[in-house]
């Protein structure tokens, strides 16, 4: 793994009027848990992650929001087949209210959407950073579970992202380069974010252990040349694996839901096995 990273990524303060966060900065309590799904490289089936856990996720009663945050190159609209009126474009320009924002997704969850190609929101000026921050403060209390659909990478804009969250999922593949950009991305947020802990489910596995083993060898990278503000090394937590299954193409292509359209395939068995993950470990946690 490259660990040259951190010399070419700028620092940022940890409050919400920086330019990023060095640390999660949402304090106030609420009843929803804030959980961003991230990745180190695009590509790697994040939103399609994003949109069938909260589908999962709703199917065992919790009332779920799903805010897309890839603001540059936003496509949960296109995995969900929906056609809002209203996005995060309009709210921002204060063209809509975040009120009209929030419209119903297959699967029972809501969504805010965020318009592709929105190039000016693609850099993290003032202006974006307490939108988001409001966005997250006002929706968040609504809904038991809020997920960010955030970018891939490490930009100011996910970065800051991310901070708005409790929990991080990263999504990675098993190829190379998608090991060592999430290897990258974690790496920031334990130097950054001082996070402790982030999960990890591996997308595309080709057999079942997989995405243990890569988690084990991450682990064995990050023991090396990453250490958090405690002294001890990040902690990555191997959330499930989600198997190379033709049916998720099928689904995409058709833009349904695959906990819709193929309940009982492997990869939807798994995003199934994943929400009850995230249930038992995180949200009756919080209680």
């Amino acid at each position: 793994m490259n660990d040259a990273l951190s010399s070419s990524t700028p620092s940022h303060s940890g409050q919400p009027t920086a330019a990023a966060a060095d640390k999660p900065i949402i304090t106030a309590p609420m009843d929803a848990h804030i959980i961003a799904i991230t990745s180190g490289k695009g590509g790697v089936g994040k939103t399609f992650v994003s949109a069938n856990l909260a589908a999962a996720l709703t199917r065992r009663g919790h009332r779920v929001l799903v805010l897309d945050a890839d603001l540059g190159l936003a496509n949960l609209d296109v995995v969900l087949n929906l056609h809002p009126k209203v996005t995060l474009h309009d709210v921002f320009t204060g063209k809509a209210s975040l009120e009209d924002a929030v419209i119903p997704a297959p699967g029972g969850f809501s969504v805010v959407l965020a318009g592709s190609g929105m190039v000016e929101y693609s850099r993290l000026t003032p202006e974006v950073r307490s939108e988001l921050f409001n966005i997250i403060q006002t929706l968040a209390p609504r809904y038991d579970v809020v997920l960010l659909d955030t970018g891939a990478g490490i930009s100011d804009v996910v970065l800051f992202s991310v901070s708005l969250a409790q929990e991080v999922l990263v999504v990675a593949t098993p190829e190379p380069t998608s090991l060592t950009d999430a290897y990258a991305a974690i790496k920031v947020l334990a130097t950054q974010q001082k996070r402790q802990q982030v999960r990890l489910v591996v997308n595309q596995a080709a057999r079942p252990g997989d995405g243990r083993a890569i988690t084990g060898q991450l682990q064995q990278v990050l023991d090396r040349f990453v250490t958090t503000d405690t002294g001890r090394p990040m902690r990555l937590i191997h959330m499930g694996d989600i198997p190379a299954d033709t049916s998720v193409r099928e689904a995409v292509m058709r833009r349904q839901l695959l906990m819709q359209q193929m309940p009982g395939c492997p990869a939807a068995l798994a995003v199934g096995q994943l929400a009850n993950k995230i249930e038992t470990t995180l949200l009756k946690s919080a209680d």
